[in-house]
């Protein structure tokens, strides 16, 4: 028996219960969780905004260590360090075979499963596929990626979702290139993780936009040149810093309507806006069509950074271990499985950066 957080259903509380799990079968992997970082993801999955069988263990963001691999696994082996891929692609899908590997139409199959049960025989599922809310988990094999080397592995917890998009939205979704002015919308572990991105990728000005005017400290860490407080006037606010134009591109990570609609008016006519976050069925956005042809901006939604986390993992590797990246700089608070309730409230009172469950 391993201790884990379990959605008895949804809008439910957590519980933090025993659950059983089995030795690893073929093409599965058995791994001791290290960390694993609470993302706004798991809420919208908790509430219903996203859907996920239930009862379920989640947690889609870890990383550990392999406790033993059934039949057929040899790419990893007990004792590695490795990183949680929560949306595996199956390499023959229409989208895979297009290359867009992050839109697989099979990528989210294993959530569907039965993977565990409870100390009274209650059958659970894997949130998103990988149950990182709990002690040990068992997944597929295609499910875990080998940590790079020079990345702890605590902090390789975050690549598994927060860094992957961030860096994503920069780098394969908005194409942000050097000297670019670029705007954040949302300054949670998604936005702090897309702040540094852009640095990295040589943007200027890095503006970083918030409910919190607390966070804005947080934000410079990251890389803000400029913090703004969200309000009715945010748009006009962000063309005043970037020489009345508007920003070149702007990355929404609340996913929220009005801050779509507000990242949108924020940049300048032939500018790129890619949406992030996730936001509810009531979350409508609307658009005249007469401004869609005179800005001539580019909307774009963002699955995961359109990333690959293959390629993309040794690559971010190399930034961490030059200093460029820093993991730690996107967690405000680290806690037990106890504590996930409350980083769900903080969240939602949008409170801090990321919580990391370190085990």
């Amino acid at each position: 028996m391993v201790r884990a957080a379990v959605l008895p259903a949804i809008g439910a509380p957590l519980e933090i219960t025993g659950i059983e799990l089995p030795e690893p079968g073929p093409g599965q992997v058995r791994v001791r969780l290290a960390a694993a970082g609470v993302c706004h993801s798991d809420l919208s999955l908790s509430n219903g905004t996203m859907r996920v069988p239930v009862p379920a263990v989640l947690g889609h963001e870890g990383a550990g260590t392999v406790l033993a691999v059934g039949e057929g696994v040899t790419h990893v082996a007990p004792g590695d360090g490795v990183v949680l891929n929560w949306a595996p692609s199956c390499g023959s899908c229409h989208p895979c075979s297009l290359g867009e590997v992050w839109l697989c139409a099979d990528a989210l199959t294993g959530a569907g499963s039965v993977y565990a049960v409870t100390e009274d025989g209650t059958e659970l599922h894997p949130g998103l596929n990988v149950a990182a809310f709990a002690e040990e988990t068992v997944v597929a094999a295609n499910c875990v990626l080998p940590v790079p080397d020079g990345v702890p592995l605590v902090d390789a917890a975050l690549l598994g979702c927060a860094v992957l998009t961030g860096w994503g939205a920069v780098h394969h979704s908005a194409r942000v290139r050097a000297g670019e002015s670029v705007v954040v919308f949302g300054i949670g572990g998604v936005g702090l993780a897309t702040l540094q991105a852009a640095r990295i990728a040589g943007a200027g000005p890095l503006i970083a936009v918030d409910v919190s005017p607390e966070k804005e400290e947080l934000a410079r860490r990251a890389g803000a040149t400029e913090y703004v407080v969200a309000s009715e006037t945010t748009a006009k606010e962000i063309r005043k810093l970037t020489g009345g134009h508007g920003a070149d591109v702007a990355i929404e990570c609340a996913g929220r309507a009005t801050a779509i609609r507000t990242a949108w008016d924020s940049t300048r006519r032939g500018g790129r806006t890619t949406v992030v976050g996730i936001g509810g069925k009531d979350q409508q956005v609307t658009f005249n069509a007469l401004e869609i042809f005179h800005w001539g901006r580019t909307l774009s939604g963002c699955v995961y950074g359109n990333s690959n986390p293959v390629e993309d993992l040794p690559l971010l590797a190399g930034h961490i271990r030059a200093g460029r990246l820093d993991l730690g700089a996107l967690v405000t608070e680290r806690i037990g499985l106890d504590g996930i309730p409350a980083a769900f409230e903080n969240m939602i009172a949008g409170k801090g950066g990321r919580a990391l469950v370190v085990f």
